[in-house]
Parts: C-alpha cells; structure tokens; sequence
C-alpha cells in the first residue's frame, strides 16, 4: 500500500489548480483573437502525444491502457470533454472568467444530484439540503428576474453541467477500467473528435501568439500531471475541497490581466456553492470512512 502524504498531497492539488487557473487566462487571452475551435484542437494535439506518453510509461505499456470492454462508454466520455471546454472556453468571452467559474463551480453538486438516478447511488436528504443549498447560490450569481440578468450566463451553466455528465461517465467507466485507461481514452478520442471539427476552422496564427499557444499546451499538460502527482500521495476526499482555490485564483488572474471585478452577487453566490461543495465532499468523505469501516469489519 502507498504510503499517504496528504501535505505534499495538497500542495500538489493547489499547483495544479493554480497551473489549470493560468491555462483558462491564456485560453481567453487567445480566445479574443482566434476561433475556439483551433485553440482547442491545438491545445488537444498536445495533451493526446501526453497521455500517450504516459501510458507508454505505466505499468503494462500502451496495450494495457487501450484494452477496455466498453469503448463507446470511452468515446463518450473524451467527445463530452471536448464539448465541455469549448463551451468553458466560449463562457470566459462572454461572461468572463470570474463569473463563468463562479458557476462552474456547481458542478460537484450537480454530480451529486444525478448520481443517484445515473450510478444508483444513495443520496441522503443532508447533502440533498446542501445540493440544494448551491443550487439557491447559483440563483444569486444568475439574479433571474432581474435587469442585470445576463443570458449568457447560462453558457456557464450548460458548461458545468457537460462537465458534471463527464464526471458521471468517469465514474462508471471506473467500474471496468483503470484510472490510467480512462485518461488515455479522454485524450484520444478527445484529440479525434475536435480535429475532424478544427481543421475546417484552421487560421494563421500569428508568430507572437505561438508563444501563448504553447503555453496553453504546456500548462494543460502540467496541470494534469501535478493532479496525477497529487491523487497518488493523497486521498481524493482530502485534498479535493483544495480545488476550490481555482476559483480564487482565476479571479485574482482575471482582476489584473482582463481588467474583470467580482460583483457582490457572483460573490456571495459563490460563496455559498463552495460551501454547499465542501459539505457534500465532507459528507461523502464521512460515507466513505464508514463503508471502510464496516468492510474491515466483515
């Protein structure tokens, strides 16, 4: 058994989110100038050679981590992806990074909501109390009803819900396959299904902005390796409220290089979604120790 390190754990979840919070500043400094099909199908080329790499590396080479008796599942879940950060990357033109993360970050509450019906799974009437919780947050940032209501916004929400489907489909690949096979399948079919799009919409790029461009890859890449780092040294439920410093340091990126500012709505509502997140990670961490508990048990 791998010895845990939850500190080390930690510091390595608020290197990736903080690595993830740069990636979404650059893909909306390049997104003002260039079609999001290309930043994507770029951004993607890189990430497939990636995982590719990785998976030459793992244990059992690149044939372990092809082999899976559910590949439509698979594909499924890499072209969901790719839908997701198209419409997230589409969210930062027309809302802005610090609302569209605001509500993006709704979507562990929205993995919760649907994990019962999609995974079976039992959701108990404290973390119904906090999905719904979150979900009255997400209503402040939106102020439906109200002049200032922006409709793009909803972009933001269909974002954090595709991202939600993703999660759900991760986890019931899990079911079959390793961690290491569903990271290949995300990068390749994902690298299939935006490049039969992107290349209709391929443009000059001009010189200075390969420079970003290649930053776009590079963070996207470091930013699932320190998350990879992270999951191996440390328990998901410990370190996953930490993730939650993505939004922070999104806004922080996004006050000084976009010129954005936190309305007083888009805080107080994430405010309260983050903390309805946090109490349904802590009551899932909670199920969790008891299921292990009582498997000890037995």
């Amino acid at each position: 058994m791998a010895v845990q390190n939850t500190k080390a754990g930690i510091i390595l979840m608020l290197g990736a989110v903080f690595t993830f919070a740069v990636q979404d500043g650059v893909s909306r400094l390049l997104a003002d100038k260039y079609n999001v099909y290309l930043i994507v199908m770029i951004r993607y080329w890189f990430f497939a050679l990636f995982v590719t790499v990785m998976a030459a590396r793992s244990a059992g080479g690149l044939r372990r981590a092809v082999a899976t008796s559910q590949p439509f599942l698979q594909s499924f879940r890499g072209v969901i992806l790719i839908v997701e950060v198209l419409v997230t990357i589409y969210a930062f033109v027309v809302l802005g990074l610090i609302p569209t993360h605001a509500i993006f970050a709704s979507y562990p509450l929205m993995i919760a909501a649907l994990s019962g019906p999609v995974l079976g799974e039992t959701v108990g009437p404290r973390r119904w109390l906090a999905i719904g919780v979150g979900f009255v947050g997400i209503l402040i940032i939106l102020q439906p009803g109200f002049a200032v209501f922006a409709p793009e916004a909803l972009i933001a929400v269909a974002a954090a819900l595709l991202f939600a489907i993703y999660g759900l489909a991760t986890r019931y690949a899990a079911r079959k396959d390793s961690a290491q096979t569903s990271f290949f399948w995300t990068g390749i079919a994902g690298v299939v299904a935006i490049t039969a799009v992107g290349a209709f919409h391929w443009e000059p790029m001009e010189r200075p902005d390969w420079i970003w461009m290649a930053m776009l890859c590079i963070t996207g890449a470091l930013g699932h390796y320190l998350l990879i780092r992270c999951y191996e040294v440390a328990e998901a439920s410990a370190v996953q409220p930490f993730a939650y410093f993505q939004l922070v340091f999104v806004s922080i990126i996004a006050i000084l290089f976009f010129g954005e500012s936190i309305e007083w709505n888009v805080a107080l509502g994430a405010t309260i979604v983050v903390g309805a997140g946090l109490f349904t990670a802590w009551r899932e961490r909670q199920k969790g120790r008891k299921v292990s508990g009582a498997s000890a048990l037995r």
